[in-house]
Parts: structure tokens; sequence; C-alpha cells
């Protein structure tokens, strides 16, 4: 938070419901969060291609992507892994109040960081959705070989080998990827969206 008193938060003309009529959905932030390898990237981006496909508005904010660009200058040491996921919950909230389906896909390992994205979304269009897969389920698939790699001291403070990952307390969509399929997952999630009226026009 910015502490300089030459600064003033601006606002415009345009309130939430003029582009929730406009858009026919309500902006709302999907947070996938689980341990390298339990599948985020690829939910999120088969739920993208559903929601376009059902002509919503939506877009996925990539751990990896983000990392190249916006977050290059972060390493992975617990301060900046909170400061990585303090800059995505303030763009990912950005995304919402323009009417977007914002999907995050990042480990975000540590409860209380989820817990300031949320607080930064607002509570009502933040949904969790936790990935719980087990350590050697991601282990054995290591599609990207890192798993071997943090057991062979090649990367440090590699999240489920030698830093932690906090479990959600509540999260609002828990999917076990090493018994769901792909289309199983993004459709528990569409049903959720469905339900909370992110999906909907707003009422006549």
């Amino acid at each position: 938070m910015s502490t300089n008193r030459n600064l003033t938060r601006t606002y415009g003309h345009v309130e939430p419901e003029q582009r929730h009529a406009l858009l026919g959905q309500r902006g709302a932030v999907v947070w996938l969060t689980g341990l390298s390898g339990s599948g985020k990237s690829t939910i999120a981006y088969a739920l993208e291609r559903a929601l376009v496909s059902d002509r919503h508005i939506a877009y996925v904010l990539d751990g990896d992507n983000v990392r190249h660009g916006l977050n290059a200058d972060l390493g992975f040491s617990p301060e900046d892994r909170d400061e990585n996921i303090r800059r995505v919950g303030e763009a990912a909230a950005l995304f919402a109040k323009a009417g977007v389906i914002a999907i995050a896909s990042f480990i975000s390992p540590y409860r209380a960081a989820r817990d300031r994205a949320r607080a930064c979304v607002g509570a009502d269009r933040f949904i969790e959705v936790f990935l719980d897969v087990s350590v050697d389920v991601c282990e054995r698939r290591d599609p990207k070989g890192l798993y071997a790699k943090a057991r062979a001291g090649e990367i440090k403070q590699f999240t489920g080998v030698s830093a932690p990952y906090e479990r959600p307390d509540a999260a609002q969509v828990t999917l076990d990827t090493d018994k769901l399929d792909v289309d199983a997952c993004v459709a528990a999630i569409v049903a959720y969206l469905n339900d909370q009226g992110s999906l909907q026009g707003p009422k006549a």
C-alpha cells in the first residue's frame, strides 16, 4: 500500500451494474491453488476455453507467464512469494471490476497470501478452487521435471519438497484431479459460477 500523500485514488463513472448489464456476466476471480503438477494450468485453460465458447469473457493469469513479465523481478523466497501473490491479487481484482472472469493459476502456498487476494477482490467475487492432490501423485506426474530437480537440490524453496504448502481452510470448490478428469473439473467450476451468479445477466 502506498504511503505517498501526493497520491489520490480516483474513481470512474461506470457502475458495476452497468458492466454487468453490458456483458451479461458478473466479474469474478477463480483462484486455482495446489501443488506443482496438480493440474492448475491444464484446468485453467480448459475452463477459459469452455467459458469463451459459451460466450463469456474470461482470461487466464498463469503463474509461469506472470513471472516472465509483471513479476520477473521476484524470486521464490517466502517474501517474494507473498509479493508475487499480492500483485496478482491486485491485477485479478482489476479484471473482476472490469467484468471479466479472471482465472488465476498459482501454487500460492501460503494461506495468508490467498486471504489477502480474497480481501482485495472481495469475498463475494473470489472463488477459491483447491486441487487436492498429494505430493506423491504430483511427483509421479512431474510434467516439468521440477520434483526431480528439487530432490537433487537443483531447485531451492520448492513447494512440497523443501518449502511448505498450506491447505485452504474452506475452499469453495475442492477437486481431486487424481480421480476427476479435466472435463469433470471444469464442469464443477462452471456449475459453481452458475450457482453464484457470475454467468448470468442482471435480473430484470
